[in-house]
C-alpha cells in the first residue's frame, strides 16, 4: 500500500491496546494510529448469566451480537447443546463461534440488529413461534434484538454478559490535537464508542474534532448515534474491522 498523508494519525475509540485488531489493521494500509479507548469493557453480572446457562438445555436458540458475549459464554460453556440454534450479528462474531466449534445457523447479510431480525423473519418456520430466545448482551444493548424477536413470537431472555462502561481517556492530550487540527479520521466500532468520546470531550469539542477529522463507523446503528447530533459519518462495506480499516484508508486516500 502506499502511504496515504501519513502525517495525520486515524484515530481508534473501540477498548484495544495500541497493537489491538484494528489498529494493526489500519498499519497495514500504511496509516499512523492513536488510541483514544473511549470504552472499557468488563465482567458482567456473572450470577444472572450462569443461572440462565445453566438452563441452556431449555433454550432453542441463542443470540449473539459481538465478540464479547460469545466470549463470555464460551469461556463457561465450550460445547453447545445438541438441539441449540445460534444466531450471530454479523460476520466477525460469527467466525469468533466457528473457530470455537459453535455452528452458526443464522447470519444477516446485513451486520445489524434489524439485520438479524429480517434474517429470522425470513426463515422463522410456524413451529418455531414460541421458541425460548437467551440473548447474552451488553448492560448498554439496545431494544431492537429482543423487541423484534418477540414480535416474531419468541419468548427471550436477556442477561447481561458484559459491561460497557467509559474509559479514562487523556482529554488533555486529545483536545491538544483537535487544537492543532493534525487529525485524518475517528473510526467509531460501536455507539458507546461515540456517547462516551462525546461525554469525555464535551460535545462542542467533539464536533470540532468531527469537523477536522471525518468520522467512518463500522455500521448503520454506530452512524445512527452519530445522526442524532447532527453529525454524518462514512460507513462500512461490511460490520468488520477489516472493512472499518480498509473504508478509512480509502477515505484518507481521497483527502490526501
Amino acid at each position: 500500500m502506499s502511504s496515504v498523508t501519513a502525517s495525520r494519525p486515524v484515530v481508534v475509540t473501540r477498548p484495544e491496546a495500541s497493537d489491538g485488531p484494528l489498529s494493526r489493521e489500519l498499519r497495514s494500509f500504511g496509516l499512523e494510529v492513536l488510541s483514544w479507548p473511549a470504552v472499557s469493557v468488563t465482567a458482567g453480572d456473572a450470577g444472572a448469566l450462569e443461572a440462565a446457562l445453566a438452563q441452556l438445555d431449555g433454550f432453542q436458540w441463542i443470540v449473539f451480537a459481538s465478540r464479547h458475549a460469545v466470549a463470555a459464554v464460551l469461556d463457561r460453556i465450550p460445547t453447545p447443546p445438541a438441539q441449540l440454534k445460534v444466531a450471530a450479528v454479523g460476520r466477525a462474531t460469527a467466525l469468533t463461534l466457528t473457530q470455537r466449534g459453535w455452528p452458526v445457523h443464522v447470519t444477516p447479510a446485513e451486520a445489524s440488529a434489524a439485520g438479524l431480525i429480517g434474517a429470522f423473519a425470513a426463515q422463522w418456520r410456524a413451529g418455531e413461534q414460541g421458541a425460548r430466545v437467551l440473548y447474552p448482551a451488553s448492560s448498554r444493548a439496545l431494544p431492537t434484538i429482543p423487541a423484534g424477536l418477540r414480535q416474531l413470537g419468541a419468548s427471550v431472555t436477556q442477561v447481561e454478559a458484559y459491561r460497557t462502561e467509559g474509559a479514562a481517556l487523556d482529554v488533555r492530550e486529545c483536545r491538544a490535537w483537535i487544537e492543532r487540527g493534525g487529525l485524518g479520521a475517528v473510526t467509531f466500532a460501536s455507539p458507546s464508542a461515540v456517547t462516551e468520546l462525546a461525554r469525555a470531550l464535551g460535545e462542542r469539542d467533539f464536533a470540532r474534532l468531527l469537523e477536522q477529522a471525518p468520522p467512518v463507523v463500522i455500521g448503520r446503528t454506530t452512524a445512527r448515534e452519530l445522526a442524532a447530533r447532527g453529525l454524518s459519518a462514512t460507513v462500512a462495506e461490511s460490520a468488520t474491522l477489516h472493512d472499518l480499516a480498509l473504508t478509512t484508508y480509502r477515505l484518507m486516500q481521497t483527502k490526501a
